[in-house]
Order: structure tokens, then sequence, then C-alpha cells
């Protein structure tokens, strides 16, 4: 059984769930949805073509932590009692791996983590993730690292090493599958040019060598203050850089709304090069993460998707528990600090040098084959 609720998680464990159905007479797979992210998990759903056997559907308006635990923890329970799979499968550290690994744990089944192994030490950054995967590696029976660095994460915790396989992430199985698609279909390209326009931005502004920064925001950590400083940041860069267009799809929370408003003034709309959109479904945020010349963002996903499209990172946070990227030269840390994100823009726009030493960095995530090394090594734990 694999369980998922968010919609990065879907993105990950998407691919793995159409490598094991490639395997029928091996496995009995079955997919559990929490629904922690509700339309933002449907889209992911639907692209991918995955119907799940099982959904939770535990997302309520100002729903906060206790309440996600809560539902999950309770709704896996109904769901185990009749229908204990052989193992189950979460995916890194939202609240629903974690719940669902408890409510595995209570039922004494056994848990693979997928994304295993990923630390900051710092059990308040990222919030709660970090104490999230934590949790959930020390329940988990099988460990799935994306990179030697997560292995020895857990070799370091005393996980045996017999229990860790590293496969790379499964977010590049997921971003290669998508990318090919995009550009193999000509009307699904077409198709998704038009709906970002709908959305609110005109790719083909790009045309003549204009630029693309692509935005993103969500974590709780920069509630507040820090969300302040990174819009006064990214008000400057648009004065300073007016032949660059910067599209930041909002994340729906109001905590990451209301500081774009207090910054740009309620109304959105005629900011000259600064683009507001909704959020996008995951084909077209792939779509314009590909035309784009580089990301600023806080996610932990992007860190490893946009380096596997030679897109330099700029990562809105103190801390990240995917130190490879920044190793590798692929992503570079500059908290909500307001100098040092307006600094270290202008300088991969205004810098080929910088630019091209970041872009051209190797992606330590993976070659895109990360699901069927998981696929073969649970094979055989299990048939064999």
């Amino acid at each position: 059984m694999l369980t998922f609720g968010t919609r990065p998680e879907a993105i990950k464990m998407a691919p793995l769930v159409r490598e094991f159905r490639k395997y029928p007479e091996k496995f009995k797979t079955t997919v559990c949805v929490t629904g922690q992210h509700r339309q933002m998990l449907d889209q992911v759903l639907d692209i991918f073509g995955i119907i799940p056997d099982y959904d939770l559907n535990i997302m309520r308006s100002g729903q906060d932590l206790y309440d996600v635990t809560a539902r999950v923890l309770t709704g896996m329970r109904d769901i185990l009692t009749g229908n204990a799979p052989d193992m189950i499968l979460v995916h890194g550290d939202t609240t629903t791996s974690t719940a669902a690994a408890l409510a595995a744990f209570y039922r004494q089944i056994p848990v693979g983590h997928i994304e295993a192994g990923l630390r900051t030490h710092n059990i308040y950054s990222p919030w709660p993730e970090e104490m999230n995967r934590q949790l959930t590696g020390r329940i988990a029976s099988w460990h799935f690292s994306p990179t030697p660095l997560s292995r020895e994460n857990l070799l370091r915790e005393n996980i045996p090493g017999e229990r860790i396989l590293v496969t790379g992430n499964t977010v590049i199985d997921a971003l290669y599958m998508v990318v090919e698609r995009i550009n193999t279909d000509h009307n699904l390209r077409k198709s998704l040019e038009k709906g970002l326009l709908l959305a609110g931005y005109d790719t083909s502004r790009l045309e003549g060598g204009r630029r693309l920064v692509l935005i993103t925001g969500h974590r709780r950590e920069n509630f507040g203050t820090g969300f302040i400083n990174i819009c006064e940041a990214i008000k400057e860069l648009t004065h300073r850089f007016p032949e660059v267009d910067f599209v930041y799809p909002m994340h729906l929370n109001p905590n990451v709304r209301q500081p774009i408003h207090k910054v740009f003034g309620d109304s959105l709309q005629g900011l000259g090069n600064m683009f507001f959109i909704e959020p996008l479904e995951y084909l077209s945020f792939v779509l314009l993460m590909e035309r784009s010349c580089l990301v600023l963002t806080d996610s932990g996903g992007i860190q490893e998707e946009a380096p596997g499209l030679g897109k330099p990172v700029l990562v809105m946070r103190d801390t990240t528990e995917r130190p490879e990227a920044v190793e590798s030269g692929t992503v570079r840390l500059v908290g909500t600090d307001y100098g040092r994100i307006t600094s270290e823009v202008s300088a991969l726009l205004n810098d080929s040098t910088v630019y091209e030493s970041m872009s051209k960095a190797v992606n330590p995530y993976g070659d895109g084959q990360a699901c069927p090394r998981i696929v073969g090594f649970i094979d055989k734990i299990i048939n064999q």
C-alpha cells in the first residue's frame, strides 16, 4: 500500500505506483490518499492516471497539525482493520507520512520510507518536516535514500546498512516522464501555454530573449516577517530588472497571500513585469520551470527538480535537508534576508559566469531510475 496526501508526495509517489503496477503477477498494489492537499493532490492523480483505492478526504478549512495528524491516524486505523498489506510505503516528511507510518506501526505492518535520511538536525527548521522525517525514520523498517549522504545520515542513527538502499530521488523519474510528454506532444504544450495565459502569464513574452524568474513560497517558518522581507526583495528586483519577468504562483495559504497584498497592494494586476498567478497544476508548473532562467523558492522538492532542468535555485531558507545540491553548486541558501535575496538574484541575472557555474553543475539527485530500483528491492524482500 502506497500512502500519501499532499501534491509533492503525489508527484514523487505516482511514478512508483505506476512501476509497481507493471507487475500485477508479483504485487497487489493499493493506493491510499489522505487528501491533506485536496485540489492540488487531485490534479496530480489525474495527470498520472491514478485512481486511489482509499481516500480519507481529511482536508477541512482551518485545519492545523493536530487535526491532520488525528484524522490521518484514525482514518488509517479504519482502513487497516480489514485491509492489512504486507508493507506500507510512505514518502518524505509530511504529517500524512508520519501519521500513516504510526498507524502501520500500531498494526505491526512494516513501513518502507521513500526519500529517507534527509536531515537538517534542527527540529524547527524546516518545521514540522524535520521532526516528521526523523519520526518516520524511527518507525520504518526499510529506508530508500535518494543520495549517499542520506544513507550516511541513517547509518549515524544506527540504522542497519542492509535496510538502506540508495535509489536516487523518484521526483526525477516523475520530472523526466513529464518533460518528455510535454516536449513530444505539441497539442499538450499549446494547451498548457493557453492555460498559463488564462492563469495570468503569457509565455510568448519570453520570445526574443526576455527572461523569467520563477518564484514559490509556502514554508511555515517564513510566515510573518520572513514573507514581508521576501516580497520587499522581489519588488526591488522587478524595478532593478525591468527586462525580466517575475512569476509567482501564489500558495493558497492566507499567511502567504497577506504579505503579498501588504507589499504590492490589494490589486495584483497591472504590475508591469511582476505576475502573481493562481497555483498551477504540475504539468503547467514544469513547463514554466523549463522556460525559466532561475528559481527562487523555499520548497524542498524544487531543489531537486530544477537542477534536473539545468536551472539555478536560490533557496529562501537558512537550512536545507538537501546539502548535496549546495555542495554540487546547483543550489544556494539565501534565507529571507532582503539583501541576500536581491544580491544573489542580481548576480545570476548580471553575470553569465556565475550563472553557468550553477546551471551546468551536476544534479546529485539521480538518473530517473529510482522507481525500478525500489520495486526490485521490495520484490526481493516480499516475494523471495
